[in-house]
């Protein structure tokens, strides 16, 4: 009996839908996670966007003062440090959608500097922060394991 490939379940672990065999570097199944981490890399910049904003707006919204915070700056600093990974979260998830490498590059770094701020900024609002780092630990991973898988990739990286 020959192997065609398929199984009554569909294809065999390592090819397309098509039947076709998938490679490093060619999208396959899991071209859909950087369809996901170019959507959180988004949310999550809007997110940081957000909460820069009310540091700059609205200090007094925070419960816990600058001193209590793992990084003693005022607010004003902490508004301008959120606002300004948020806008190049966005940008970098805009540039996900294009396929471009250095937006999968500056992905995982920004993800990773993210969940170090929000770290840092645990004290004042720990919900939101504790939020925003684990959605950036899915963001690098899916990055990092999958963003080979991206159309347009470079298989070098």
């Amino acid at each position: 009996m020959t192997d065609t490939g398929r199984t009554s379940s569909g294809p065999v672990r390592g090819t397309a839908r098509s039947g076709a065999s998938v490679s490093p570097g060619q999208p396959g199944d899991w071209g859909g996670w950087i369809t996901f981490a170019g959507t959180m890399m988004i949310l999550l910049g809007s997110f940081q966007v957000i909460e820069g904003l009310v540091a700059l707006l609205s200090p007094g919204f925070y419960a816990i003062g600058p001193e209590g915070l793992l990084v003693s700056v005022d607010f004003n600093a902490w508004g301008w440090v959120h606002l300004g990974i948020g806008v190049l979260l966005v940008a970098a998830g805009g540039g996900l959608f294009t396929g471009q490498t250095w937006a999968r590059v500056i992905g995982i770094l920004l993800a990773g500097l993210s969940a170090l701020v929000n770290l840092a900024f645990i004290a004042a609002y720990p919900f939101w922060s504790i939020l925003v780092i684990a959605l950036d630990v899915v963001v690098i991973y899916a990055l990092s394991v999958h963003g080979g898988e991206m159309p347009g990739a470079d298989e070098n990286l």
